[in-house]
Order: C-alpha cells, then structure tokens, then sequence
C-alpha cells in the first residue's frame, strides 16, 4: 500500500469538494472528521518500527461522523479488519447504511460481513433431532416447530434475525441454536450444511467483519488457548464504543458457571438417552442426569435470595452445609461423568456430553475453592430464573497486552467518551494501554454555547441522600417537564427512585409519562419519538445508545450522579485493589467511572446540529463538593445556571416552544 497515494484518497472522500460533500445528501464537511479518518488510516498502515503496534484512542464527539472515519480507512487499507461495536443497533447501521455506500462510491470490490455469536445461528444437527421427537416442554408451540422447519429447509444463513416473530427467550431457539458446547465438529452428520461452517469460510473471504464487543472478547478468550469460535485471524481492529471494553473483557476473561447450564446439561443428556439407548443403560444414564439436576436445584435454593450481584464468599458465609452441598454435587457430577464415559463406544455425541459435563465440574470447583486467587473476584449473581457463579479478573489489562496488542499490527479505540476532565489518563490505565499511545480529541461540532442551558439547583435544594431528596426530586423533574412541554428523557440511577418518580408524575402532569420496563424498549423509544409532548422515565441501557433527534427529546434530566453501588463485588474489589496499591479509590475509580456515566447520559440530548435543549443535572454536590468542579469541566461547554427561571427564560428565546 502506497501510503501517500492512500492519504490523497482520504482527502478526496472527506475534503471539502471530497466524495461525501458530492454523494452523501446533508453531509457537511468536518474538519475533525477528516483528522480522525487521517489518523486511523496511519495506525492501519502498521507500527513504524515493525514490532510494536500502532494504538490509537480518539474521542469524538457528537456530530463528527466517527462510523464513516474509521469504515473509509478499514476498506481503503487492504487489511483484514475487525470492527467491534458496543450495540446491535449500531452494526446494522453500518452493514445496511455505511458499507452500501462505500461500495457504490469508494471501494467497489469490499467484502464485509457481518459475524454474530454461535446462539444466533440453527444447528442442524440439533433441528433434526427436535425435529424428529418433539418433546413434551415444546407442547404447544407446533406452529413454531413448523414454521422454523419451512425456513430451516430455505435459508441460506440459518441466522435467527430472519423470523422477526421469534420471541428472545424462545425455548425452541434455545434448543436448537448452535451452541458451542453441543458441537459435534466433523463428526456431524450434518457437518456439510453446517451453518457455523459456511459462516467460517465466508469469514475467511472478508475484508471487514463487523462483531458486538461480547463475540470479540468471547473470541479472544478462546484464541489464549489455541482455539477461536468464528473469526480468522485479523490484522487490526476498531473497537467503536470503546468506553464499554473493560467490562466486556472482565466477563469473558474470567470463569462462570450458572444453575441453568447444569439444568441444560442434565437435559440434553436425558432426552438423547431416552431417544437412542435402550434397558438398564438408558434407566443408568437417565437416573445420574436427573440426580445432577436435583443437585444444581438445592444448590440454586441454598443460594436463592434477591437479584443482584454479591460478594460470593459474604453469602456463603452464613451458610450451614455449603460445603456439604458441594461435595454432594461433586459426586453427581462424577457420577454422570462415569456414566457417559461409559458411553463414549455407542457415538461421539456422548464424548461432548462428557466434555460438558467435566468442563462444568472443573468451572465449579475453581469457582468455589477455599483457596482463593487474589489476583480475581469471585461473586454471586442471581437473576429472576437462575443463579450465576463466577470468577472475574479484577484487572484486565495484562491479559490484554499479552492477547491483544502483542498479535494486531494496529488497535483503535473510539467513542464519545473516553476522557475524564478532558485526559486520557484513566481509559489507558484501565486497558493497559501504553503512554506512548496515540490520542485524539475531536469535540462535537454542535453549538451548545448557544443552544443549551445546564441547570443545577441552588444550594437550598437538599443533596442525594439526605431525608428530603426523595420527596423533592420528583417535585423539581415535574416542573422542569412542564416548563419544557414533555418532551424530556429523565434517567435515573436506581429503580427505587425511578419508580417512586413516576408514581408522581403520572398524576401531576398532563402529559403522557412512560417508563422502562412498561413495554420493549423499541417500543417504548418509538412512542416517545412519535408523541411529541411525552415524558419518558429510565436507567440503566437508556443512559446510551438512545438517538431521537428533533423536538420530542428537547430536555434531558438526571436525577444524580451516577456513581456505582460500592456494594458491587466488581466495584468492591476494583476499589480494594486501588487502596492496596496506595490510589484513592474514589478520585482514582470511582469519580472516573462516573464522569464516563454521566458524560454518556447528558450525550442524549444533541443528536443533530438543529437540536436545542436544556440538560439538568439535579445534584448540589456538583458545587458543594470538591470532586463536583471535575465533573463540570468533564461536559459539554454549556452555559449554567442555578436559577429555575433561566431556564423558563430559555425556553422564551427564539426557536423555542412553537
């Protein structure tokens, strides 16, 4: 690749007079689109010295055009590029809108694919045997069972995201998904039409792969021991949304094991023994799987409580028999693992139960050893149908210099927030990324000098946790949204104090008020998009990824800092390991970890140049404590006021409420 010749080429796509400015309608030159463009262009040329690879982490801002600077360069470079986007929605983006256009006007012959998680795709092997002996947990869903049958004998991709009808937890899907445990390999009968196969090869003809963050990590935990799932090997990769990595990483560098797996297992056993053996060997292999559930079942019932995630060895503390109960599931699992071991000369299917069944079995006992290794976190999640053991690494950034950087010639980091009071200095300590690593910050073209107005209450309005919050912060979000005519996203930091705000609004305000987990979010989104004047209540997902530009999000409330729960074992052992290495856990981890929060939350209010609006940020710690003047500086260059009648003042100004 001629790197100057390539440099030219970028100039003509994002200059002025460039290819966008002639073929993309409403597009607008912007100079830290090309600077971005220019920049990923050199790392995706190779490290300088051949040994080292080019790491490039750039922030850009709302309005700059990131998706198109980073895919123009990936096609331009001749390179097999990984793209790793945080969202669904942002990689049908770029497969049905970015690369069509990249086709049509700047690389005619560029082959992209989009590769999804093995769950997403019909196993055939799996289908037939469904097929073949319906059983009794699919009574009732027969149109289902056909339905799936006519596509199955169609499709050309055997990808779940064709029937559009299929529920998410569909019980069918998820006993006819290719997953990767149940994968018999070459050994399949059906190894020929195999649609992991096909996926496979067409990978390996591709120039660009567009992944989620959890297929990549999922991939690259895999590749440390030799193995891959579905990519080939790559020579750069482009993690867009990057603020989203550590965590990503920290769930798939580490172990886990949850009562449903052992279920799942326990099952599968079960229903293919009843199906192909027969006499004493069948009653044998049926009795040690249903003994292995009875077992996963106690163990789920001695750890039930409620939802969240906890500190594994805090819970297990109080427990009398824990130990007991192990041991006693230890068996079970050795007693099927004899079992199937037995099994083995009657099909290779029985050789990946055993695997399962011992893989399980090993996870488990790692998981809750009575010797620990300091160096990981260990705790319990329950979720409303099942528990979750795990094993996490408290840091993540070894693990990435040895697997990641050391084997791409170039990574790139972007998203809109990767800065905290405007460095780098947190997002590189966390990856592991090096000080020599190339930074950008491009800020957001839009004007929100002039077209926004931060509002933070006076010092009379009670802080976070103190008696009087509660009960006053829905009286002040009611009358920001009245003087803003609906039309407002409120996020929230708990469901406790969403919950108790809506039970407020909804009688106070004349205009619709919604709240998440009343519908889907899709549907959701799309009424408050439609209904102009609604209110919409949330946490969690809709601090990102919410994009409604235009009038119906014209003010974004946010009831307070959105520091993490301490509680959290994740975040325990994050701010543990910060002290015993001599840090400030809370301005080292903590206030970051909430800066990024909060910048991504505010973010939802500017989706497009015309957009204007107020954000409120309903935290006097802001201004009363010391750490509050980091986070100010961290935002977008709003004028702020703490005056309630600036902001009926601002709605008054022209462009305002028609």
């Amino acid at each position: 690749m001629n790197d100057d010749s390539v440099m030219a080429d970028i100039g003509e796509v994002f200059g002025p007079a460039g290819i966008l400015a002639g073929r993309l309608p409403g597009y607008q030159f912007r100079e830290g689109q090309l600077k971005l463009a220019e920049a990923v262009l050199r790392g995706l040329s190779g490290p300088a010295d051949g040994r080292r690879p080019h790491l490039l982490a750039a922030e850009a801002g709302t309005g700059i055009g990131k998706t198109l600077a980073y895919l123009v360069p990936a096609a331009l470079s001749g390179r097999r590029v990984v793209i790793s986007t945080g969202t669904l929605n942002l990689q049908d983006q770029i497969l049905d809108k970015e690369i069509p256009f990249i086709r049509k006007h700047i690389v005619k012959d560029l082959s992209a694919l989009c590769v999804k998680g093995r769950q997403n795709y019909l196993c055939l092997y799996r289908w037939h045997q469904v097929a073949a002996a319906p059983q009794k947990k699919f009574f009732g869903l027969g149109g289902e069972l056909q339905a799936i049958g006519e596509w199955a004998a169609e499709t050309a991709s055997g990808d779940r995201a064709e029937l559009a009808w299929l529920a998410d937890n569909s019980p069918l899907w998820s006993a006819v998904s290719a997953n990767a445990s149940q994968c018999l390999g070459s050994d399949c009968p059906d190894w020929p039409g195999c649609f992991i196969t096909k996926l496979r090869r067409e990978a390996a003809r591709s120039r660009l792969l567009i992944v989620n963050h959890h297929l990549f990590f999922s991939d690259l935990a895999l590749r440390r021991f030799g193995n891959a799932e579905v990519l080939p090997r790559y020579e750069a990769v482009i993690f867009d949304e990057a603020h989203h990595i550590e965590e990503t990483a920290t769930r798939y560098f580490g172990i886990s094991v949850s009562h449903y797996q052992l279920i799942d297992l326990a099952r599968d056993v079960e229903t293919l023994a009843e199906a192909e053996l027969a006499g004493r060997t069948r009653e044998k292999t049926v009795q040690s799987a249903r003994a292995l559930a009875t077992g996963a079942d106690r163990l789920a019932t001695m750890l039930a409580g409620r939802t969240g995630r906890f500190d594994l060895a805090e819970v297990v503390k109080g427990l009398a028999g824990w130990r007991d109960e192990l041991g006693d599931l230890d068996l079970r699992f050795s007693a099927l693992a004899g079992q199937l071991d037995n099994l083995l000369p009657s099909g290779e299917v029985w050789n990946n139960f055993l695997g399962r069944c011992l893989e399980l079995q090993t996870v488990l006992q790692k998981i809750t050893a009575e010797e620990v290794d300091r160096a990981m976190i260990y705790w319990l999640e329950r979720r409303e149908r099942t528990v979750v053991l795990s094993a996490s690494p408290i840091r993540v950034a070894d693990e990435l210099q040895e697997h990641l950087y050391s084997q791409v010639r170039s990574a790139v980091f972007t998203s809109a927030t990767l800065t905290t009071a405007n460095r780098f200095d947190f997002f590189l300590e966390r990856l592991g990324l090096p000080a020599e690593t190339e930074t950008l910050t491009l800020t957001t073209p839009f004007d929100y000098r002039r077209r926004t107005l931060l509002f933070v209450p006076n010092r009379d309005f009670p802080a976070p946790g103190t008696e009087r919050f509660p009960a006053e912060a829905p009286q002040l979000i009611g009358r920001l949204v009245r003087s803003s005519h609906g039309r407002a996203l409120v996020l929230f930091t708990s469901l406790t104090g969403m919950r108790e705000a809506y039970e407020y609004l909804k009688n106070e305000l004349e205009y619709p008020v919604l709240m998440q987990g009343a519908a889907p979010r899709s549907a959701l989104l799309e009424q408050f998009a439609t209904d102009v004047h609604s209110v919409l209540l949330a946490v969690a997902s809709f601090w990102e990824g919410v994009d409604v530009p235009g009038e119906a999000l014209s003010c974004v409330i946010i009831d307070k800092l959105p520091f993490e729960v301490p509680s959290d074992p994740v975040v325990k052992a994050r701010v543990d390991r910060v002290r015993e290495e001599g840090g400030n856990p809370f301005f080292d981890y903590q206030v970051p970890r909430a800066i990024l929060a909060l910048r991504q939350g505010v973010g939802r209010l500017m989706r497009s140049a015309s957009d204007r609006g107020v954000l409120a940020i309903l935290d006097v710690r802001l201004f009363t404590k010391s750490y509050g003047r980091t986070f100010l500086n961290s935002l977008p260059p709003s004028p702020v006021t703490r005056d309630f009648g600036e902001v009926e003042r601002f709605w008054r100004r022209p462009n305002g409420i028609k």
